[in-house]
């Protein structure tokens, strides 16, 4: 990968090692559950969330879809932060595809949702009003900063849901870096929850993928769900390889990138003109802003980073999201820096 390439973490490309399981994955059909690749993937899944059972999925967006409508029926809502994925970023699918509904309360700045929203935001006994089934919280949290969300918050949401009788799905797209930064086991971190999707593809390099988890019970629905969105794939065990090797070697190497996002945060923070978010880096994502005085907007100083061979993305006229990830070192960190530095000081 020649380019320095921030945009995020989902544009890994897979290691000479899952280049090399691919290749060699033994292989069946997975929609008759023979796929010995993708049935051994999913049992790893499982087993390191704490779970009964497991489904390979093409992507994030299609575990969190399933998964909804796994738990809920046409009609049904569902209590989720209005900065979640799931709501700004997977093209309205729980509405269309489910006629499931949304009750949006506010993410606090650490992602979290206030227990008292929660509770005041589930419906009572009426039949005027739609029927609550699930609460949905996101680790680690994208639009809050990439920030890990605790162990004991989860908890605390978790009971609050089941004394309700409530669902509580966790959207895990990056649960492995809230774990690497937590120094806590997935299967602990994620208890609480009915289900989980956990996706392969991005910090963790494969090329394709996420994992749903929950009870037997739970995933032989989703299954069904799967085939109903047009996700039952064949011979799968060719990416599912690259997935298993992203389980079992790239965990712990997620602390690299965030050494690596506090490097770039440190360096970037000290060009006058940028103004990073407050703590941030939390993990392998840095949120930042241009200040008043600089005369380029964001999308100009994309642009020209761009000639220079520094892709980043701007998310506002004025705001920039970094993210590091495998491919991205402490040289690589130092020439972004340099290149940011060069672009906000050359002369009109």
């Amino acid at each position: 990968m020649n380019s320095i390439d921030l945009r995020s973490d989902t544009i890994t490309q897979p290691t000479p090692e899952m280049r090399t399981a691919m290749a060699n994955a033994e292989v069946g059909d997975d929609v008759f559950g023979e796929d010995p690749t993708v049935n051994h993937l999913q049992e790893l899944a499982a087993s390191m969330l704490g779970k009964e059972s497991g489904l390979f999925v093409t992507s994030g967006t299609m575990g969190n879809l399933a998964s909804i409508l796994a738990h809920c029926t046409r009609g049904d809502e569902i209590i989720m932060g209005n900065a979640a994925h799931t709501f700004l970023y997977e093209a309205g699918g729980i509405a269309a595809l489910g006629g499931v509904t949304s009750y949006l309360i506010p993410n606090q700045n650490d992602g979290t949702l206030a227990l008292d929203d929660i509770f005041a935001s589930i419906r009572p006994n009426d039949e005027h009003q739609p029927i609550t089934r699930l609460v949905t919280l996101e680790n680690t949290h994208n639009r809050c900063g990439g920030i890990a969300i605790s162990k004991e918050y989860t908890e605390s949401v978790g009971d609050l849901v089941h004394s309700q009788g409530l669902r509580l799905h966790i959207d895990g797209a990056r649960l492995f870096n809230a774990c690497v930064v937590l120094g806590i086991p997935a299967a602990d971190l994620v208890a609480p929850a009915d289900s989980v999707t956990i996706c392969l593809s991005k910090g963790l390099c494969a090329p394709v993928g996420s994992v749903i988890c929950g009870s037997r019970e739970f995933i032989h629905k989703v299954h069904r769900i799967r085939k109903q969105l047009g996700g039952g794939m064949r011979q799968a065990g060719i990416i599912a390889a690259a997935g298993i090797v992203a389980l079992e070697k790239m965990v712990d190497r997620l602390s690299e990138d965030h050494i690596h996002a506090k490097q770039l945060g440190r360096g970037l923070s000290s060009i006058p003109g940028i103004i990073l978010d407050t703590d941030s880096p939390f993990t392998n994502m840095i949120f930042m802003n241009l200040s008043d005085d600089v005369p380029l907007d964001a999308h100009q100083v994309k642009s020209e980073l761009k000639k220079v061979g520094v892709l980043v993305s701007a998310i506002g006229k004025r705001r920039f999201r970094l993210v590091t990830h495998y491919w991205i070192n402490a040289n690589k960190v130092q020439k972004a820096v340099d290149a940011f530095k060069d672009v906000l000081q050359k002369p009109l």
